[in-house]
């Protein structure tokens, strides 16, 4: 679910061109997060930090610190995932990587459009700063049934993300120093 998360969020920051008052041109967004993820089964909510960078036309870095620091790269269509193992990133392989290009693949093409072309999600703003999100196609529902995005401001920058799992089942995503635009290196989307 964590890699889902993390194409799900590069989708969201799309918001920033349909939603945010007039057109934002996104270059680079880069942020840090504190996730926090309910479920009927656990005490407390399992809290995870770490920072997310995007680079236009398709470079991403969505990095985990804790509690398992792990890092999702995607350069050049390429999706990687390493995960720190005795001080040490190793690279995972797997089944759900070669979707997960895909969807990012398909996803990062939206930053240049409008959310509501998208056969994925319907878009609806409730308020000012308030966008709901719900899947269209019945298979997607099964696992998220709606996303609510709030936006910080005029700025149109993601204030925080809460998909919505299930009954009593949700992850937030809450973003802070959020900044839009800044040069990043091309290095820090092929290693981790």
């Amino acid at each position: 679910m964590k890699v889902v998360c993390s194409a799900l969020l590069l989708f969201f920051f799309s918001v920033l061109m349909s939603f945010a008052g007039d057109a934002v041109h996104v270059d680079s967004v880069q942020a840090d997060f504190v996730q926090k993820k309910s479920l009927p089964i656990l005490a407390r909510p399992l809290i995870s930090t770490g920072k997310f960078l995007f680079q236009a036309p398709g470079s991403l870095r969505w990095e985990y610190y804790s509690p398992l620091p792990s890092v999702l790269l995607m350069n050049k269509g390429q999706v990687r995932k390493f995960v720190k193992h005795d001080g040490v990133f190793v690279e995972e392989h797997g089944m759900g990587l070669n979707s997960m290009q895909i969807v990012l693949q398909e996803i990062t093409g939206w930053l240049d459009g409008e959310i509501t072309d998208t056969p994925t999600f319907l878009a609806k703003r409730t308020g000012k700063n308030t966008i709901i999100l719900t899947p269209r196609k019945e298979v997607l529902a099964k696992i998220i049934s709606r996303i609510e995005l709030k936006l910080q401001g005029e700025s149109g920058l993601m204030e925080s993300v809460t998909l919505y799992e299930g009954k009593n089942s949700f992850t937030r995503m809450i973003f802070s120093n959020s900044r839009l635009n800044e040069t990043l290196p091309g290095e820090i989307f092929k290693k981790p």
